[in-house]
């Protein structure tokens, strides 16, 4: 469940759309610069898993919010109810489970994440990402190639859907190395 947040929070904070027709790189510096305005964001998802092994996906249901610079509420209500809960260097799963960000490696690298992303910085670490945007008939769509290891490791790529006409990330598709697949359908996105 950390990978997995990790990596939306990393996407769906990094980015707003507020320019149509633009280039490659005007893009991603309008996206950048649009997340930076962004104080906070409140939205309800709906998270669909592809898997390889199983016939049927797997559909959970939940709310994010999150505000700047260092708190997050990632809750699923369906079909089991869990939450991560990051509030500056702590981060709590679940039932209250307490763990300190630097105690665990990946928790930690997860807070760095998400706090850059809400900066704008997501698109632009180039350490972290290759990014690559194209625009289409009704939405722009941001392609980012992990670099980093451990993301390498898990994911092939992310790719984020931003709706033209409410400048906002409204669908992230997580490609898993092993072929699965992760689609999340923002819906209700409320921005500041």
């Amino acid at each position: 469940m950390k990978r997995l947040i990790l990596s939306v929070v990393c996407c769906l904070l990094s980015v707003v759309l507020t320019a149509q027709g633009l280039s490659e790189q005007k893009m991603i510096q309008t996206m950048t610069s649009a997340a930076e305005q962004i104080k906070t964001i409140r939205c309800n998802f709906t998270q669909t898993k592809y898997m390889k092994m199983l016939s049927k996906e797997q559909v959970s249901q939940g709310k994010m919010f999150c505000q700047q610079p260092d708190k997050l509420r990632w809750e699923y209500t369906s079909p089991k109810a869990s939450a991560l809960i990051l509030d500056g260097t702590s981060a709590r799963l679940d039932r209250g489970k307490e763990q300190g960000t630097g105690s665990k490696k990946f928790v930690g690298e997860m807070a760095r994440m998400i706090m850059n992303s809400v900066a704008g910085k997501c698109l632009t670490d180039s350490k972290a990402f290759q990014v690559s945007a194209k625009e289409m008939p009704t939405e722009y769509v941001a392609t980012l190639l992990p670099l980093k290891k451990e993301m390498k490791r898990l994911y092939a790529k992310l790719v984020l859907h931003f709706d033209i006409r409410q400048s906002t990330v409204t669908e992230v598709e997580l490609h898993e190395k092993n072929g699965d697949r992760t689609v999340i359908e923002l819906h209700d996105i409320q921005i500041n």
